[in-house]
């Protein structure tokens, strides 16, 4: 209508051409438009940058999308299942046998990780042993060290110790992520004895001990300088060239 309404006042082109291009649709980067040639009476197309920008439609980008994706329609229907029926053992065990057990590979190792995540580490073990009764399960030291690190950060140290010795039955080691977490967590559920059984089993490890274990037991065992100056002594011959802060004397004694 602008347009029209233009040609109808015998404006000049350029103000219809203009025109025009206010009314096109919104488009990105170059646009085609008019242009006159003033050695000639003949118009040609020219390229003018245009100013118009898209508007972001509001859907989700691809990254969080594709996230949403990750986990299947089946294995969330588990994950809200299994949340609703935890505090009830019978329905709950109804549930895994008729729902859990069907699932699929990916979907199973899917609803294990999601109940990590959201810190349901009592469902997550019996998902756990749902997994070990697959014929399709091999051990595997990873599932097992993101389980026990979810039970030792949510002070289960029963259930973690009962993992560990499953995955030594399995001939299987952790790493020192592992250590660390089961070492911290002892040591927060005041056990440094098991803490100490722990360091012990670490330093039998086939792979070389790293420093942040040792460093995690040096500071929780400030109240207890008999088994500090021994962790201190093993981290000083293994680790020559780091150095162990001291507290003073009368804060936790002599030692």
């Amino acid at each position: 209508m602008a347009v029209r309404a233009a040609l109808r006042a015998r404006v000049p082109i350029w103000a219809a051409m203009f025109v025009s291009d206010l009314v096109r649709a919104p488009s990105v980067g170059v646009t085609e438009s008019t242009c006159w040639d003033k050695s000639s009476v003949e118009m040609r197309f020219c390229k003018v940058p245009s100013m118009v920008r898209h508007y972001h439609d509001g859907r989700p980008r691809g990254p969080l999308w594709r996230g949403k994706k990750l986990i299947g329609k089946e294995a969330l229907f588990v994950i809200q299942g299994l949340k609703r029926f935890k505090n009830d053992e019978d329905p709950l065990r109804k549930f895994i046998k008729s729902h859990v057990i069907r699932l699929l590979k990916m979907d199973l190792i899917a609803v294990l990780t999601e109940l990590e995540r959201q810190e349901e580490v009592a469902l997550a073990v019996k998902i756990f042993k749902v997994i070990q009764k697959q014929d399709w399960y091999k051990p595997d030291v990873y599932l097992y060290k993101d389980l026990i690190v979810a039970l030792a950060r949510s002070k289960q140290m029963d259930d973690a110790m009962e993992l560990w010795g499953s995955m030594r039955t399995e001939d299987l080691y952790p790493d020192s992520q592992t250590y660390t977490e089961v070492i911290r967590g002892f040591l927060r559920f005041g056990s440094p004895a098991d803490a100490m059984n722990v360091y012990e089993h670490m330093k039998n490890s086939p792979d070389p001990p790293e420093e942040l274990p040792f460093r995690i037991l040096l500071k929780g065992l400030l109240p207890h300088p008999l088994l500090r100056n021994r962790v201190k002594q093993d981290f000083e011959e293994m680790f020559p060239d780091s150095h162990v802060y001291d507290p003073p004397e009368e804060i936790f004694g002599a030692r």
